[in-house]
């Protein structure tokens, strides 16, 4: 798409500017929302994200003979925007660094591509990205993967062709370089993610990810960013998680995606009401999951905003990671004819709202929004379900 080629140019003119001469390699992968199954991953359970058409990140560069990695990023970043290391070996592999987080998402890949082997060619590389940093639609992926893909084209003899397993090695560098303990999801949507479907992954070990057709001519999303972040979720998320570990514990089951509302209500005397209501939302989520891909099968688009709807309540009432500013704009978007349905997406305390929409419905859906919430303060885009990562022609 437009964008994307506009991402590229950006980042083969940071490569010139930067390095000199033309980058011979590129690769490109995207940033995601989730549309419905949130706070399951961790709970062994669904989830079912799309790739966004247009918002994506693209490393591009070229083989060096100098022993000597180079990287250089678009200059919107804090901390520094451009480093380099001496080509990972088992004499001299890459470690954890204290440097900004992009490039410990970058050197993380890079030490993990061949395990500090030495079969990477030292390289030149420049990143660009149109994939919102911090509004929650997963730029730490799109780099990670794009990186990976990258050094696919660098070093051919180890292009995997199992993508779970490529999805796996971009999440593990950022546990590892990063410190983040994130999930799978957002790795998988952008190594498997296809242009014009939905990825259902079921997040219990070894996770699988599944391709449903999203496809349908009349319907879009639109994925709004509040523009603000709580800083509670830090504190939070453990504390959730936690909670569904005893909740599912006293059910007696390995998770709570092995749980049914039939069971929780039988245990609901021992359990306290917040593990109840945790619980409940897990259990509810996983259920509207599985509807809602029914419903996607089905193109049944009102029945699947009415799951988004009631994700969204849940998460509001039942999980508590919401805010007045994500309610007031699900709420925005119910007043607008046409739309099909809305909710928070992401971790919560802020971030973005997704909405499915009719496509002749979009221009008055955005405008409710600018209007009714304050100081104009939300940045709206469009989007259909785009592809997964690429080599990017050059």
């Amino acid at each position: 798409g437009k964008m994307a080629i506009e991402v590229k140019e950006q980042a083969v003119a940071l490569f010139k500017e930067a390095f000199g001469g033309e980058p011979t390699l590129g690769a490109v992968a995207p940033g995601r929302v989730n549309l419905i199954g949130e706070h399951t991953d961790y709970n062994d359970g669904f989830v079912f994200p799309m790739a966004l058409h247009g918002k994506v990140c693209v490393v591009v560069g070229r083989a060096t003979e100098n022993e000597k990695c180079r990287v250089v990023t678009a200059a919107s970043v804090s901390g520094g925007n451009r480093y380099e290391f001496i080509k990972p070996t088992p004499a001299t592999p890459l470690t954890p660094t204290d440097k900004p987080q992009w490039y410990s998402y970058f050197l993380g890949v890079v030490a993990g591509f061949d395990s500090n082997q030495g079969h990477i060619p030292s390289f030149d590389a420049a990143i660009a990205t149109s994939v919102p940093l911090g509004g929650g639609l997963s730029s730490s992926a799109s780099l990670e993967v794009a990186t990976f893909t990258f050094l696919e084209q660098l070093c051919p003899a180890l292009k995997r062709s199992d993508l779970a397993q490529k999805a796996l090695l971009c999440q593990k560098a950022e546990h590892e370089f990063a410190h983040v303990p994130c999930g799978v999801m957002d790795q998988f949507i952008a190594t498997m993610g296809r242009e014009g479907h939905a990825l259902l992954i079921d997040c219990r070990a070894p996770p699988t990810g599944d391709l449903v057709p999203f496809n349908d001519p009349n319907s879009v999303i639109v994925v709004t960013n509040s523009n603000v972040k709580h800083n509670l979720g830090s504190s939070e998320y453990p504390k959730r998680r936690q909670t569904c570990e005893e909740a599912a514990k006293i059910l007696q089951k390995p998770a709570l995606r092995d749980c049914s509302m039939e069971l929780l209500e039988a245990h609901k005397a021992q359990l306290s009401d917040l593990q109840f209501r945790r619980a409940r939302h897990v259990i509810t989520e996983c259920q509207r999951t599985s509807d809602a891909v029914a419903a996607l099968k089905a193109n049944d688009m009102k029945k699947f905003g009415e799951l988004m709807y009631a994700s969204h309540e849940s998460l509001r009432a039942d999980y508590e990671v919401s805010c007045g500013e994500l309610d007031h704009l699900v709420s925005l978007a119910k007043e607008v004819n046409g739309v099909f349905g809305a909710r928070m997406t992401g971790g919560g305390f802020g971030g973005c709202t997704v909405t499915l929409v009719h496509k002749d419905s979009v221009d008055a859906l955005i405008k409710h929004i600018k209007e009714g919430y304050p100081e104009n303060r939300a940045t709206c885009f469009v989007t259909t379900a785009g592809a997964g990562a690429a080599a990017l022609d050059m």
